[in-house]
């Protein structure tokens, strides 16, 4: 960025862009308290808004956090890195690991939020798992919380027909999840399709997320098809932005 440049940026992009080069530099560690407002307003001879802004900034893309009565401080929540690929690996699930374990390692997962129920097939989703409308869906509902910060809303809709009277309808689905119950039940996956998308949460989503105001989410569809190219899970996600890395990794 030139030096025009940056004069033409508003003062607390400014101030954010020196505290944010700070943190990436190590001049500020994790846990360590960044200048408060009054800080902030005394160097950069700025308002309070502006100070206020600057540190909003460092807070929605995840590099800090504030902590009620004490201020500011670096984040120390490591991003979870989403290795897209092998998380789904018919190797993995099909020995009977979670698609968590390439990524979560010794880290904190636990589901703290879980509803399995029916309900019945609205036209968008009967149309990806190729079912008549009003078809009865089994739909588990989860929220996944890692290291004590809820990162993930999970919704899977299956048939009910096909899956009724298995361990998918409860609530530990056992190992090696979903997807190994469907082999069992000779519906092995083998072929996965992924939309990711990216826009602003609704009032319900930053709630059970506990979103700082103005983080976007992450949505993830992804397909599970069988060898007969079946389709026979759909799984909407929504993530939090700011704890989330996307990796692909692929041979050209």
């Amino acid at each position: 960025m030139t030096d025009q440049d940056s004069a033409r940026q508003p003062k607390y992009q400014r101030i954010a862009d020196e505290l944010r080069t700070a943190i990436q530099s190590g001049d500020f560690a994790p846990g360590d308290r960044l200048p408060g407002e009054n800080d902030l307003m005394t160097t950069y001879d700025v308002a309070r808004m502006t100070a206020r802004q600057a540190l909003s900034v460092l807070r929605t893309e995840g590099l800090a956090e504030a902590r009620k009565g004490a201020g500011v401080f670096v984040r120390t929540f490591r991003p979870l890195r989403r290795r897209g690929i092998p998380r789904l690996a018919g190797e993995r699930w099909g020995n009977g690991h979670s698609v968590w374990s390439t990524e979560v390692e010794d880290r904190d997962l636990v589901v703290d939020r879980l509803e399995v129920g029916e309900k019945p097939a609205g036209d968008r989703i009967a149309r990806v798992l190729d079912l008549a409308p009003g078809t009865l869906l089994c739909v588990r509902s989860r929220r996944f919380v890692l290291d004590g910060r809820p990162v993930l809303l999970s919704v899977s809709y299956l048939s009910a027909e096909l899956v009724r009277g298995t361990q998918i309808v409860e609530p530990d689905t056992g190992p090696g999840g979903t997807y190994a119950r469907l082999a069992e039940l000779g519906q092995r996956p083998v072929h996965f399709r992924e939309e990711i998308r990216c826009r602003m949460p609704t009032a319900h989503e930053s709630d059970r997320l506990a979103l700082e105001f103005g983080t976007p989410v992450v949505l993830i569809e992804r397909t599970a098809y069988t060898e007969t190219g079946r389709a026979v899970e759909l799984n909407e996600m929504t993530l939090d932005s700011s704890s989330y890395v996307l990796e692909y990794g692929f041979d050209a």
